[in-house]
């Protein structure tokens, strides 16, 4: 039979034992990871396959391409599609846009519309899921980089064959 001190005393060993795996493992596991990535990495090639990057080495990291620009202010697109959310036609760099503050409803908002000259949201961001229609936009409707975004000249990243439908050429 054991006694307690020896039950005391192997659970105590068994402790340092763990202790001691543990304090080697975080010690010499890191330098086993670093040594499984640089080998990974000097056998990652992209296989002489052409992307959007182009055809470089996918552990190569190319400059970032230049910002296009945006116009400051233009007509409003046109829609290639029915239902197309509208594109946004001028920059909307440094808008706050959270859930205290929302820069697009100062000049789109049904109140505001008409003064500032901008096209005014559609009914359809006043109503709930359920059809429940608000006296403000409704929650879902509020963030609007969801769907709308800002259209730049640039250059297609691969072939588009797109063509709009007939009644909104």
């Amino acid at each position: 039979m054991m006694t307690l001190e020896k039950i005391k005393l192997e659970k105590i060993m068994r402790t340092v034992s763990i202790a001691l795996v543990l304090a080697v493992g975080l010690a010499y596991g890191p330098i086993q990871a670093e040594e499984a990535k640089a080998a990974d990495i000097a056998n990652v090639s992209s296989g002489n396959q052409s992307s959007l990057r182009g055809l470089i080495e996918l552990d190569v990291t190319r400059p970032a391409d230049a910002s296009k620009r945006i116009p400051r202010d233009r007509a409003p697109y046109a829609s290639a599609y029915v239902y197309q959310p509208p594109l946004i036609p001028h920059q909307i760099r440094h808008y706050e846009l959270s859930t205290n503050a929302n820069k697009c409803l100062s000049c789109h908002s049904f109140k505001k519309a008409r003064e500032s000259g901008a096209t005014k949201i559609s009914v359809t961001h006043y109503a709930t899921r359920e059809g429940q229609v608000l006296s403000d936009v409704s929650p879902r409707r509020y963030f609007c980089l969801q769907c709308h975004v800002p259209q730049v000249a640039a250059d297609a990243l691969i072939e588009n064959t797109f063509k709009p439908v007939d009644s909104l050429q």
